[in-house]
């Protein structure tokens, strides 16, 4: 049996979750090199290839799995992204089952951590006789919206939708957020995604503990109250969170990958590029497609604009699917390209985000709020310019603009969708380029990089909470 301290994650068929708790591992074994990771990956179709370069600049100690794909043909096409998700997770458990049975088998495993959609596998870790932790990607925010999921439920008239209540939700030690704010999956009430978060959050209760990627500098309200409630959850005997982050994607500085917009940008002017990118798995409507392109064009604002796709009315059309590369100029308002081509450059590929956001000539990002992004761009100390597509994204947007406010709104207060026409974007741009609320946020948004930092110094809070629980791994070595 190896001897090493071992640890198993489970992810799900998600990339942005996959980079998230891959880069936990890797600050787990960065901090503990003598440990050894095994991370498990149900799968619906190929790896997305922006992962083969993530993958194999992995070390050593960190080992990954692809489980065979699960299928996916009798399931109709309205079917909610979360539960795809949680339907990939439960297809694989005799998989994951039979995984971890195996590590048990073979080597010294302490642990079980897994993503929220694999919450099934805590079940399983119960049964092995392991620790099981569920790694919240997400905000500590939205966390405690889970944890008081249940309760919120109850509170209101099963009848009613969040989304049509006049005033605002109060979520336990959080900024008070309008119904339609809340993730997609409490849009309504009846469909199954909700009647699965429900599910999820209360199988929540049978995990060990919770990390959650954030720092208490940024969400101090919810991280400083989630033990009391977590502990409403289960009795007298709290759950343990672990503020740990903030964890972006690191590692990938070889200048090669996306070279030509890297290069780009070091012709440019300080603080004078506005980043766009809605994410790998983001997609505008047409009208928006040609709201944003024009808005741009008014400007006059340097601008970068990446992962740029063919138009859909889903919005989260291409997260689990690889979209087809259409040709820019198929789609994009006739002459764009070639009329913004002194201060613009848009590319339908990926690009090294990270590396984008970290370069002295990008000046604000307009981002979907995914919270891997929006770490990002904290680490980075760089403004926003929100437009929240799916998901939890709305919620990331309302706690980012009328509580942190280190971003700008850039969607309709009346329903929660970005419909605003180009001039608004326009103005938005604007505004935060050249304008006085720019510099406010730029302002803001430097304190909680300084901040961010300090809380992954060695004796920063985010270090020493995942060392000191480490060390505690370390001491069950052969008592499980």
């Amino acid at each position: 049996m190896e001897t090493k301290t071992h640890v198993a994650l489970i992810s799900i068929p998600a990339f942005s979750h996959q980079v998230s708790i891959l880069e936990f591992a890797k600050r787990l074994v960065h901090l503990h090199p003598d440990f050894h990771v095994t991370c498990i990956i149900p799968t619906i179709g190929s790896p997305p290839s922006a992962s083969v370069p993530f993958l194999r600049a992995l070390p050593p100690n960190i080992d990954h799995v692809f489980l065979p794909p699960v299928s996916f043909h009798d399931l109709p096409e309205t079917t909610s992204l979360q539960v795809q998700l949680q339907l990939a997770v439960s297809l694989s458990i005799p998989l994951v089952r039979e995984a971890l049975s195996s590590l048990v088998a073979s080597t010294n495993l302490v642990a079980v951590v897994v993503d929220p959609f694999a919450n099934e596998v805590i079940e399983l870790a119960k049964e092995l006789k392991v620790l099981s932790y569920i790694y919240f990607p997400s905000s500590a925010m939205l966390l405690s919206l889970c944890l008081y999921s249940s309760k919120l439920d109850d509170k209101v008239d099963s009848n009613c939708e969040f989304r049509d209540l006049p005033g605002f939700i109060e979520i336990p030690g959080c900024l008070p957020v309008r119904g339609i704010d809340l993730p997609d999956n409490l849009q309504d009430r009846r469909d199954i995604a909700y009647k699965q978060f429900l599910q999820r959050c209360q199988r929540y209760r049978l995990a060990d503990g919770f990390f959650v990627n954030s720092f208490v500098e940024m969400e101090d309200g919810p991280i400083k109250t989630m033990l009391e409630a977590a502990r409403s959850f289960q009795g007298e005997e709290a759950t343990n969170v672990y503020p740990v982050g903030p964890i972006i994607q690191t590692g990938l500085t070889n200048r090669e990958i996306g070279s030509d917009c890297l290069k780009w940008l070091d012709l440019q002017p300080p603080n004078s590029v506005l980043f766009i990118s809605f994410g790998s798995g983001g997609s505008l409507s047409e009208d928006q497609v040609n709201d944003l392109a024009l808005g741009l064009e008014m400007s006059n604002v340097r601008f970068l604009w990446v992962n740029v796709k063919a138009p859909s009315n889903k919005a989260s059309a291409s997260y689990l699917t690889t979209p087809e590369n259409d040709q820019l100029d198929s789609f994009l308002p006739k002459g764009f390209q070639e009329r913004t081509r002194e201060r613009g450059l848009v590319m339908a590929s990926w690009a090294p985000q990270v590396e984008v956001l970290g370069h002295e000539a990008t000046g604000a990002f307009l981002t979907h709020c995914g919270w891997n992004s929006v770490l990002e761009s904290v680490v980075n100390g760089v403004p926003l310019i929100a437009w929240p597509l799916f998901a939890e994204q709305r919620t990331n947007a309302a706690m980012l603009v009328d509580g942190l406010k280190v971003a700008v709104r850039l969607w309709s207060s009346e329903n929660g969708l970005a419909m605003v026409e180009r001039e608004g974007i326009t103005k938005v741009i604007k505004s935060v380029m050249e304008g006085e609320e720019g510099k406010e946020v730029r302002r803001r948004m430097k304190k909680l990089k300084e901040a961010a930092a300090s809380s992954l110094m060695e004796d920063g809070w985010s270090t020493k909470t995942l060392s000191n629980l480490a060390m505690k791994w370390k001491a069950l070595k052969g008592t499980i």
